[in-house]
């Protein structure tokens, strides 16, 4: 009897396999976009067959964003034909705003999505029901100059709070925060505005029963002005500036003011794609202390500057970010630190993608230390900042996807 009901799971298994392997002649695509809305295109694109690997596509669709001066994305569409539609290669680009929701993005991303296959439709022969439509000559609206009323500038207002407990302890953070900016081709200007606190109540029940209660309370303030010039395709520099408090770190105030000087080995308009700068800062800070500090100072001028070369590729084989810099204090050279950053993801081979991203950094410039014992309350509760002379991250990790090569469907039902 049991031998039968295995037989018969295993038919029933095989059946079910044979019938999502049936192939549908249509333009076989590839959405390779972290920013996508991968769901709501799959539901909504039809004509397509997605497939989960860009070898097994007859269009890899290659999607990078970068920020722009509106508060949205700008999108780079790259449609890249495979096997009989080699020849067909071109890119769209279009952009967002800060005003859009994120159902008005991925609408927007999906029109340009059907635009672009349009040309592979009619090359397959499939366009029995794909429809263009465009304005009458007495329809089109009169090409009017955009005017700029608030001359690029962007500005944000925001806020949010959390709350969460138990019996023993709660915890709450609430942080607000002002953002203006204004991104040109010459110029790009920020100011940032932050002030948040957290407060932490933990009760101990002692050994008479009786409670006590041990409360954290921190907070900070900063604001940063930046300002950014272009020199020429690859040179630029700016200057940046911040003053602020924080009780974690042991600052009853500090201000910074470092201008800066960058080059970049590959044309800023590549940015989207590839990029690798190296860039050097120099400048004053100061800082008063709320407690004296290891080195015995209350308040102190120091003179820093840094180094640090960065870069990003995107491309249809994976991304690869990494950074390295360096800062010292150059009133005692033996104050410096020093941070590496990679992360990475790459495919290797058809549907097998590796990963790793981590981050290590030497620190002996931590200055700002108290001076004077830590309580065990203070330790435990992260009271304020520990010094530590190097800290670090690790993850490493692969996915290897086989199977079914089509996965237009999509089942939302119980959330997986």
């Amino acid at each position: 009897m049991l031998n039968r009901f295995f037989l018969l799971a295993f038919l029933c298994f095989s059946c079910h396999l044979i019938a999502q392997e049936e192939p549908v002649e249509q333009v076989k695509i590839f959405l390779d976009c972290d920013r996508c809305d991968d769901e709501f295109q799959r539901q909504n694109l039809g004509n397509v067959q997605f497939v989960r690997d860009q070898d097994l596509s007859d269009v890899h669709i290659f999607v990078v964003t970068q920020r722009n001066g509106a508060g949205g994305r700008s999108y780079e569409m790259d449609f890249i034909g495979k096997n009989e539609f080699e020849a067909i290669n071109y890119k769209l680009t279009f952009a967002t705003d800060a005003n859009m929701t994120n159902d008005e993005v991925r609408k927007r991303v999906l029109e340009y999505l059907k635009l672009g296959l349009v040309r592979f439709w009619i090359a397959k022969g499939t366009i029995s029901e794909v429809a263009v439509n465009v304005p009458t000559p007495e329809n089109e609206e009169e090409e009017i100059e955009e005017k700029y009323p608030w001359d690029y500038w962007l500005f944000r207002v925001g806020a949010n709070g959390f709350f969460n407990g138990q019996e023993l302890n709660n915890r709450s953070n609430f942080n607000v925060n002002l953002s203006a900016r204004r991104v040109t081709e010459k110029n790009k200007f920020s100011l940032f505005l932050r002030y948040g606190e957290n407060r932490s109540t933990f009760t101990f029940i002692n050994d008479l029963d009786e409670e006590e209660d041990f409360k954290v309370f921190n907070n900070n303030k900063r604001l940063n002005v930046n300002d950014v010039l272009s020199i020429n395709d690859h040179w630029s520099y700016g200057f940046f500036g911040s003053i602020g408090t924080s009780t974690f770190s042991n600052f009853d105030l500090f201000a910074t003011f470092r201008p800066a000087l960058e080059y970049s080995f590959f044309d800023y308009v590549d940015s989207a794609k590839k990029q690798l700068t190296i860039s050097y800062r120099n400048g004053i800070r100061y800082n008063e202390y709320i407690e004296r500090t290891v080195f015995n100072e209350t308040e102190e001028l120091l003179w820093e500057h840094g180094i640090q070369l960065g870069g990003r590729i995107n491309q249809e084989w994976g991304t690869v970010n990494a950074e390295v810099s360096f800062n010292q204090f150059l009133n005692d050279p033996t104050l410096n630190a020093t941070n590496f950053f990679l992360s990475t993801n790459v495919r290797l081979f058809k549907g097998f993608n590796f990963n790793v991203s981590g981050s290590y950094s030497i620190t002996r410039n931590q200055v700002n230390i108290p001076g004077g014992d830590l309580t065990v309350e203070e330790l435990l509760l992260q009271q304020q900042q520990l010094q530590s002379g190097y800290n670090y991250f690790v993850s490493v990790g692969f996915n290897y996807s086989f199977g079914s090569i089509y996965n237009t469907i999509v089942n939302p039902r119980f959330d997986f």
